[in-house]
C-alpha cells in the first residue's frame, strides 16, 4: 500500500514546513518553508548550535558603525540565511525565507530587507531563483512584492493570508505564490460559530483555498497556491491537487505511513485550466 505522502507527491508539490532540516531528509520534499518560530525551535537543538555561532560571529565581524539593536538584527538575518543554505543542500527546489513581520506595514523597509537577504544568499553562491521571500499579505506587503517581482526578479511567497480578497490582490500584483492559512481560518469559525468540528469536505479553510485555487485557474493567473497552516491531516487530504502543500514535520510522520488510497479530489484538466473537483 502506498502512503498518503507517496500519493500526495503524484498530485501536488510537497513542501516541508520546518527549520529542522536534518529531520526532513527521509521525506524528500521538493521545497521548504521557514519562519522565525520554526528557526527558533531548530536553533535550540544542539545539532544546530554551530549555525548560531556562525551567525553571531558574522554579526560581530560586520558590527562597525552599528548599535546593539542593529547588530542583533544582523545576526537574526544571518541565522535565516545559514539555515536556508543548509536546507538547500538537501532539497532540489526552493526555500522560503521570511521578512521580519514587524515590517509588514512598511513597503520600503520590506523591500530593503528582502534585498539584504537575497544579497547574503548570493554571497553564499545561491541564486535568487532558489529563494522565495516571504512577506505578509498586508497592502504594504503586497506592494513590496509587486516591486520585488517586477523590478528585481525576486520571487515572493505571500503569507498571513486569511481571505479571498488578499488572494486576488496578490494575483493582480503578479506574485509567485501565496500561502493561505487553512487551519487558522478553521480556528476562527470554531471560535466564533456554533460549529466546533469539521470534516475535510466542509472545513471552511479547505473551502477558502479551493475557491482561491479555482479563481486563479479560471482567470489565468500565474500565481501558485501553496496551502499552509494545517491543523490536521484531513485538511491536507482535502486539498490534494493544490499547486503546493507545505506540511509540518509532525504531519510528515503521520502521512508517510502506508495506507489505503485517500484521494478525495482529482485534478481535471480542461481547455481553460485546472480545477479541483470533488469525487
Amino acid at each position: 500500500m502506498a502512503s498518503v505522502l507517496e500519493q500526495l507527491k503524484k498530485a501536488t508539490v510537497v513542501v516541508a514546513d520546518t527549520g529542522d532540516f536534518n529531520a526532513i531528509k527521509e521525506f524528500h520534499p521538493t521545497d521548504a518553508t521557514t519562519n522565525p518560530s520554526l528557526i527558533l525551535a531548530a536553533s535550540k537543538m544542539d545539532a544546530y548550535s554551530h549555525l548560531i555561532d556562525e551567525a553571531i560571529a558574522y554579526a560581530k565581524a560586520n558590527a562597525a558603525g552599528m548599535d546593539k539593536q542593529q547588530v542583533l538584527v544582523c545576526a537574526m538575518d544571518r541565522i535565516f540565511v545559514v539555515f536556508g543554505k543548509e536546507i538547500l543542500k538537501i532539497i532540489p527546489g526552493r526555500v522560503s525565507t521570511e521578512v521580519d513581520a514587524r515590517l509588514s506595514f512598511d513597503t520600503a523597509a520590506s523591500i530593503a530587507k528582502a534585498l539584504t537577504l537575497i544579497e547574503q544568499y548570493e554571497k553564499e553562491g545561491i541564486g535568487k531563483e532558489r529563494i522565495l521571500i516571504k512577506l505578509a499579505s498586508t497592502w504594504e506587503g503586497i506592494q513590496a512584492a509587486r516591486e520585488l517581482e517586477s523590478k528585481h526578479g525576486i520571487h515572493c511567497n505571500m503569507t498571513l493570508m486569511f481571505n479571498f480578497e488578499q488572494a486576488v490582490a496578490c494575483a493582480e500584483a503578479g506574485v509567485t505564490l501565496i500561502s493561505p492559512f487553512v487551519g487558522r481560518i478553521m480556528d476562527w469559525y470554531v471560535k466564533n460559530t456554533d460549529t466546533k468540528t469539521y470534516d475535510r469536505n466542509d472545513d471552511p479553510g479547505v473551502k477558502s483555498v479551493t475557491r482561491i485555487y479555482n479563481y486563479y485557474k479560471k482567470h489565468g493567473h500565474k500565481t501558485q497556491v501553496m496551502a499552509a497552516s494545517f491543523r490536521n491531516t484531513e485538511e491536507i487530504k482535502g486539498l490534494v491537487g493544490s499547486d503546493l502543500l507545505t506540511i509540518r514535520l509532525v504531519d510528515f510522520f503521520v502521512i508517510s505511513t502506508p495506507t489505503l488510497s485517500f484521494l478525495t479530489k482529482v485534478v481535471y484538466e480542461i481547455r481553460h485550466g485546472l480545477f479541483l473537483f470533488d469525487i
